[in-house]
């Protein structure tokens, strides 16, 4: 694919300076301060499990009790591993419940030695949760080879949101008998502002049902029948999104997800979390899916969702190299990069087609070795489900000539009604009619010299390095205050969650950090 829009190499390279540049302060931000997410991730990976009577998970419990006797700035492994030692308790998830009852204290250990023995302990306790990630990793891998992936590309990418993962699983089941690659379980409208993560299998939620450790599993557990019935692996997204970011990831690791969404700024701008909280979030639960060997779908879609998908073509890009700087500084690779971009332009406006062109294949040559996940009309659609299905199908066509490696499928009834099976049907009977029918048309497509497509790639770069040399001189922080992206104005010092941030002390420790670092 590279070369077709001639893009001028050092252009290139200087949004991506411009872009570390940018990005640097908030990774040094990042690494500098912890979250009360962060540390029960921690614990997650080192063994509390189970939740509450009232379905508040002891993790929760065992997070808070620290921070109320010594606060977060230390870390919770110490005075955790020390409370095991001082109390002689070796379950800590049974620490947990003495701890929300009260029978438990926490300090720091007073001397280097027990510094040192609590370091350990929890150091053995975390890894052996990540143990069980790298496990499940190579288990993939095993899949993989023994099933394979899809012959084609793009993959296929469909929704599944019945609010009752019962009810998901089948569904899913279907949607991959009937040519998706990818199943994404929709969660919950609202899960991204609960501070915790919800237990067990749920049979209920808005527009889509929990992500919960439990409902993972069951969901793996269904494809992975549906890939040997298949002969090709199935692949599962889900959302390390919002308060809870960082144990998403951890759990998604634990029961072998392949795909999560985990944007940058789509809490930030779209659920008013702090952005702080979201950065600090974000760094951890990308370091985690490094380890897991998973996907990351970003989300500037959304962008254009609320901004003008031709006006603010240039913020897209931007968040692009910035999704990328963050995601390669916390060890994930270039095909664990599924950067966002969507098929938004208003279909009455002249030359939309050439325009969403040029824009797919701008994405397609400056990330040459991501997937990338192209999103489907949303914005513009009516309720006509026949000017729907066409407009998918413009989508389609656009995702097969600009190479796209993610396709997710577009719905005719889009704004209309939460898809029922026979809607999924038709929309991958459409996506198939086009992938089938185009075949391998991406290799004919060159726009030509100087032309439309080439002008207008030319010009969403160029607006693009403009913003990134605005950023660097303001910051990033200040420019998601101003509204830059999306037309949400976030300032740092607002938001939800920024009470469950902590800066570093000196003696701060985590051992998990310490092992996806070294």
């Amino acid at each position: 694919m590279a070369g077709k829009l001639d893009l001028d190499p050092r252009v290139v390279r200087r949004a991506r300076r411009l872009a570390a540049k940018a990005g640097q302060p908030v990774v040094d931000l990042a690494r500098s301060h912890t979250t009360v997410s962060v540390e029960r991730a921690v614990l997650r990976l080192a063994g509390v499990h189970g939740a509450d009577p009232d379905g508040i998970p002891w993790v929760n419990r065992l997070v808070d009790a620290v921070r109320s006797d010594i606060g977060l700035g230390h870390g919770v492994a110490v005075p955790v591993f020390h409370a095991m030692r001082s109390t002689g308790l070796d379950d800590i998830t049974l620490l947990a419940q003495k701890a929300a009852a009260g029978a438990v204290r926490f300090d720091l250990p007073s001397g280097r030695a027990e510094t040192t023995a609590a370091r350990r302990a929890a150091k053995k306790a975390t890894g052996a949760g990540l143990k069980i990630v790298d496990r499940r990793r190579a288990e993939r891998d095993r899949m993989i080879k023994r099933y394979g992936d899809p012959e084609q590309r793009p993959w296929i990418y469909l929704i599944v949101a019945t609010g009752d993962i019962h009810e998901d699983i089948p569904q899913a089941q279907a949607a991959a008998r009937a040519g998706a690659d990818v199943i994404a379980v929709i969660r919950s409208t609202g899960q991204s502002l609960l501070d915790y993560v919800p237990e067990g299998a749920t049979r209920e939620g808005f527009a889509g049902t929990y992500a919960t450790q439990e409902n993972f599993r069951l969901m793996r557990a269904a494809l992975d029948e549906t890939s040997k019935e298949l002969g090709r692996y199935v692949r599962l997204t889900n959302y390390a999104s919002g308060l809870c970011m960082p144990e998403i990831a951890a759990l998604a690791g634990l029961e072998r997800l392949d795909m999560m969404l985990n944007d940058s700024m789509y809490g930030i701008l779209f659920r008013d979390i702090n952005p702080i909280r979201t950065f600090v979030d974000q760094r951890f639960s990308r370091q985690v899916h490094a380890r897991a060997g998973i996907i990351i779908n970003t989300g500037e879609d959304n962008y254009l969702t609320t901004a003008d998908a031709v006006e603010a073509a240039h913020t897209v890009t931007v968040s692009q190299l910035l999704n990328e700087f963050f995601a390669h500084e916390a060890g994930l690779e270039d095909r664990q990069l599924g950067l966002g971009h969507a098929f938004e332009i208003n279909p009455d406006l002249p030359e939309s087609f050439r325009l969403e062109l040029a824009h797919a294949l701008l994405a397609r040559e400056l990330f040459p070795d991501a997937p990338l996940k192209w999103m489907p009309p949303t914005k513009h659609m009516t309720g006509d489900v026949f000017r729907g299905n066409l407009l998918d199908g413009f989508f389609n066509l656009a995702g097969a000539l600009t190479g796209q490696g993610i396709l997710l499928v577009g719905m005719m009834t889009e704004a209309v009604v939460t898809p029922w099976l026979s809607d999924r049907d038709i929309a991958l009977q459409n996506v198939r009619y086009v992938l089938n029918g185009a075949g391998n048309l991406h290799e004919d497509f060159v726009p030509a010299p100087g032309g439309f497509v080439q002008s207008r790639a030319h010009q969403v770069l160029g607006e693009a390095v403009d913003l990134l040399e605005k950023i660097v001189d303001d910051s990033l922080l200040d420019a998601i205050a101003d509204g830059t992206f999306g037309i949400m104005k976030r300032p740092a010092d607002r938001g939800k969650g920024l009470d469950g941030v902590a800066k570093h002390d000196e003696d701060y420790y985590n051992p998990v950090t310490e092992a996806l670092e070294a």
